[in-house]
């Protein structure tokens, strides 16, 4: 069954924790859509690449996509700044829709205010963040808390 991804991100990502997954997703069938904080923006990858988004944070409804990815880099920080992104993903979070966070990807979540109660893992200079916002912390290379979300730590 095809299933339609958004992956929220900006400049600074990580852009392998973006590409690769979007390029798995695509491979099995999925639809997947690169949402940023404007339409049709240029994403400036934190290794110097450029990505295109689709589409931007005020088009579109978190109640048309089935699950969401937050790729790390920098981007997760960024992303806090509008709180169009966070509603956004607090939607799927209340929906009990499935949540892919990478390595500084969790960071971006604090901002829901949906953690308390979860376990994740990070990059370690997320952790006390997370800890903050009432997550259980672990150090391990994967988490799939089944509340439903899923996070990828890159060390």
């Amino acid at each position: 069954m095809s299933r339609h991804i958004a992956v929220l991100v900006t400049d600074m990502v990580e852009e392998i924790e973006l590409t690769d997954p979007v390029k798995a997703y695509k491979e099995a069938g999925h639809t997947v859509d690169i949402i940023s904080n404007e339409a049709k923006k240029t994403i400036n990858g934190k290794n110097g690449d450029e990505i295109q988004a689709d589409r931007g944070i005020d088009e579109v409804n978190a109640n048309d996509y089935d699950a969401l990815l937050v790729p790390g880099g920098f981007s997760p920080d960024l992303l806090r700044i509008n709180p169009k992104n966070s509603e956004f993903a607090k939607t799927f979070f209340q929906d009990n829709k499935p949540i892919f966070s990478i390595c500084h990807g969790p960071q971006f979540l604090v901002n829901t205010d949906q953690l308390k109660g979860r376990e994740l893992t990070s990059f370690v200079s997320v952790r006390k963040d997370l800890e903050n916002a009432g997550a259980t912390v672990k150090d391990e290379e994967v988490i799939v808390d089944g509340k439903p979300c899923k996070q990828s730590r890159n060390t």
